[in-house]
């Protein structure tokens, strides 16, 4: 995967800009010039372009060291949730609650994150995230009652809810031309955290004494690895190093409704979206886009269900009769889906100007699943978890469009940040309904319906979040 980024690096299209203008003029405005660029020299531009490819497999390494660490905090959780519940003594309402943590931690600090990228740099951000969720995986389990435990869990998810937001940001700033392959091996990664944390944490438990403090802790070693390739970039603040001085000049200053079609930059753009002479970029009015809204919204409903079944679905197969040690398997084969579709969906989103057809397909399939799960939940378990799986893919989609529906890096920066935190607040009383309807009515027929419902309407804003348009041209209106 190295040696491709770096091919596709050096094969990268020359502008008519690069071809005819090589060098800046030694007039042109210092807010033009790229950091440490030599003006017209040929060991300038080598010095440039040295560090440059460096410092991008760096990046590479970071995203999907990162993008492994956003989700064993919860589903290691749901794979022993019967022996977190018995051994705090939590009710099916406070259990509840605790799968309901997420979302109101990815809401809450979330929003934070473009401000926090502003101020110390979307690495900085992330390098810190990845030391939070370290922490919290490291102490939760022996923090010593629920408030603790929540407690400790707050500060992981603080670190996975600036790292969600941000990489987006990093993939449009750095990759701006490859927008859909970077989100695709992003989404890869994730799914593959999520899905071994799902189906080892049993094993690994059990390994480990039986206990299932260990069993969750020992996660909190991959997220202090994932912290080291981003010690070397915490300092990098300024425009992607792949830029060009005219391209850094362009981005700058935008023309007046300039929008691209397909809501990426030309290759080698970077998108700072800082305009000339330093000055902030002016933020959006995005609460008056209708494709942000509609995006948040699928962003949400995608999120409740992947929250649900993150937090709830191993408890019904273990309820229906189905081992602890399979009903784990289950649900890593749901999460593993999303590892060769996280990264095949993007890639084809980026290729059609309407990407409501997919949300289509993944809905349906997750009525399938709910489906299976409803008449039949061990029969055909293999078979639920499989569609359930590949409805899931939604989120890698969302994370796609997010990088598709503004055209600047300061768009997707809000849009991401809008999106993402909007969505995870219209999430939270999911998870929570789920456990409060499984202890009222004894069964899982109530909350399996509330799953169905939710789907229909995620279809609907999936489909108009998925048109070809971008937040800027709306947001001016």
């Amino acid at each position: 995967m190295m040696g491709l980024m770096a091919r596709e690096e050096s094969t990268r299209t020359t502008t008519p800009t690069e071809r005819q203008a090589p060098a800046v003029p030694p007039a042109a405005p210092a807010a033009a010039r790229t950091p440490g660029a030599t003006s017209g020299t040929t060991a300038g531009t080598a010095a440039k372009h040295a560090p440059r490819a460096w410092a991008t497999r760096l990046v590479v390494v970071g995203i999907v060291l990162a993008a492994l660490n956003l989700r064993p905090a919860i589903t290691s959780l749901g794979a022993l949730l019967e022996e977190v519940r018995d051994g705090l003594g939590m009710s099916g309402g406070v259990a509840g609650l605790l799968t309901s943590v997420p979302p109101l931690c990815f809401a809450v600090f979330g929003v934070m994150a473009p401000r926090l990228a502003r101020r110390f740099g979307p690495a900085a951000v992330v390098c810190a995230g990845m030391a939070a969720i370290g922490a919290g995986l490291l102490i939760r389990p022996y923090a010593g009652g629920t408030a603790g435990f929540l407690a400790a869990s707050a500060l992981a998810l603080m670190g996975i809810a600036v790292s969600n937001v941000l990489m987006p940001v990093i993939v449009k700033r750095w990759f701006p031309d490859r927008v859909g392959s970077m989100t695709g091996l992003y989404s890869m990664a994730l799914a593959l955290g999520t899905s071994t944390a799902a189906a080892a944490t049993v094993p690994l438990t059990d390994a480990l004494g039986g206990d299932w403090q260990p069993g969750l802790a020992v996660w909190a070693a991959l997220a202090l690895a994932a912290v080291l390739p981003w010690l070397p970039l915490v300092r990098d603040r300024g425009p992607a190093p792949a830029a060009t001085p005219e391209a850094v000049r362009q981005d700058r200053e935008p023309a007046e409704g300039e929008a691209s079609a397909s809501g990426a930059s030309a290759p080698g753009t970077p998108v700072s979206g800082t305009p000339a002479a330093g000055r902030p970029a002016p933020a959006l009015r995005i609460t008056r886009s209708r494709t942000a809204w509609a995006l948040a919204v699928f962003f949400g409903l995608q999120a409740t269900a992947a929250y649900i079944t993150m937090g709830w679905m191993a408890q019904i197969f273990r309820d229906a009769g189905v081992s602890a040690g399979t009903a784990g398997l289950l649900l890593a084969v749901t999460m593993v889906m999303g590892v060769p579709l996280a990264f095949v969906i993007p890639r084809v989103a980026t290729r059609l100007p309407h990407q409501g057809p997919i949300v289509l397909v993944l809905g349906l399939c997750g009525l399938a699943g709910y489906a299976g799960l409803y008449f039949a939940p061990s029969g055909g378990s293999w078979a639920w978890a499989i569609l359930l799986g590949v409805s899931n893919c939604a989120f890698p989609l969302a994370l796609t469009m997010v990088g598709m529906r503004a055209r600047t890096g300061a768009g997707v920066a809000q849009l991401s940040a809008f999106a993402q935190s909007t969505g995870y607040l219209i999430s939270i009383p999911g998870p929570l309904l789920v456990g409060v309807l499984n202890q009222s009515s004894g069964g899982w027929g109530l909350p399996i319906a509330l799953m169905s419902g939710l789907m229909i309407p995620q279809m609907v804003v999936g489909w108009l979040a998925g048109r070809d348009r971008t937040v800027e041209e709306e947001a001016a209106r």
